[in-house]
């Protein structure tokens, strides 16, 4: 029996698109919220929240230690979570290639459903669109997010000042390594896997415990470590300073790094976050992180430091200091 494949009028939005929705869809989500199937999702909110948007246009689809859905619905989270929200409710729009094997498709969306159950929370609205095969590269995701913000005091990086200290909940340039390898079908022999996964369950309970403390959160995706801090310098007008021998960094990670020439600074991660924390209450914060299973490899990595402004500096193994400048353009194009 021939494969089912997405056809253009699966999009259409006739007899065809709503067999999709409902066959493949509200299957998967059910939940009284999209059951509706209104325009717009209708959330009662008394409290403040926060709420954003993201696309995923990774290749392949498929990865070790995950896929488009699993990345969709943790890195709409991750973004959540950064702000100080609990995550609740994420809408889901597809943009299928006509010609797309439903196999594919099924496999995807189950993932999505097993993880946003798995990370608490709900598929709430949703949209689907299918363009000409060439158009696109198989399926294209987006994802929008709304979650309740906990935190009694604004992360933001005017919270940050001289002295206060840099975690990184883990070891860094995973999921880079992991799309680079599957999508050039390099046999590194190191099986790395991305670290693809949702922070809420690791920085939730830290904010409730030790909220105060914490200045400022953004996870390193595109661009890196580097390069997200290059952009918390320049924001806040500081300098930062980073030990490399303090970075966490597995040893496939390093020498598969060293053999294609990258750097892991600047490589991709989809399961880390990176805390600008007061000096004091450091340690108290790597204590608790390291009891999560995803973070049992934080470390304190760096400080802020007056100068040199908006400056990001790596202190290396050799105890010299060299300038870490942000990446010009994405040197593993299509990760997230």
């Amino acid at each position: 029996m021939p494969a089912k494949t997405i056809l253009l009028g699966h999009g259409s939005g006739g007899r065809l698109t709503h067999n999709f929705i409902k066959d493949e869809l509200l299957d998967k989500f059910k939940n009284p919220i999209l059951g509706e199937l209104a325009d717009s999702a209708v959330i009662d909110y008394k409290e403040r929240v926060a709420f954003t948007t993201d696309s995923f246009v990774v290749s392949p689809l498929f990865f070790p230690g995950g896929d488009i859905g699993k990345l969709a619905v943790a890195g709409t989270i991750n973004d959540l979570v950064m702000v100080g929200a609990v995550p609740e409710y994420l809408s889901l729009a597809l943009i299928m290639e006509e010609g797309l094997d439903q196999r594919i498709l099924e496999k995807i969306l189950s993932s999505v459903a097993f993880h946003s159950k798995k990370y608490g929370v709900k598929i709430v609205t949703g949209d689907t669109k299918v363009v000409e095969k060439g158009a696109a590269d198989k399926l294209f995701i987006n994802t929008s997010g709304i979650g309740r913000l906990i935190s009694a005091r604004k992360l933001s990086i005017k919270n940050i000042i001289s002295g206060d200290k840099i975690i990184i909940t883990g070891n860094i340039a995973e999921h880079g390594l992991s799309v680079l390898a599957k999508r050039k079908e390099l046999d590194l022999g190191f099986n790395i896997k991305s670290d693809c996964n949702a922070l809420n369950g690791l920085i939730i309970p830290l904010l409730a415990k030790k909220g105060g403390a914490i200045k400022f959160m953004r996870d390193p995706t595109r661009g890196g470590v580097a390069t997200t801090l290059n952009e918390v310098a320049e924001a806040s007008g500081l300098g930062l300073i980073i030990n490399e021998k303090s970075i966490p960094i597995s040893e496939k990670v390093r020498v598969a790094s060293e053999l294609l020439g990258i750097d892991p600074l600047y490589i991709a991660n989809e399961g880390k976050a990176l805390l600008v924390v007061s000096a004091k209450e450091a340690g108290g914060i790597v204590s608790l992180l390291k009891r999560h299973t995803l973070g049992r490899n934080a470390k304190i990595i760096g400080e802020v430091v007056k100068g040199p402004k908006a400056r990001l500096l790596l202190r290396t193994a050799f105890n010299t200091e060299r300038i870490l400048d942000m990446l010009t353009s994405e040197p593993l194009p299509r990760i997230c």
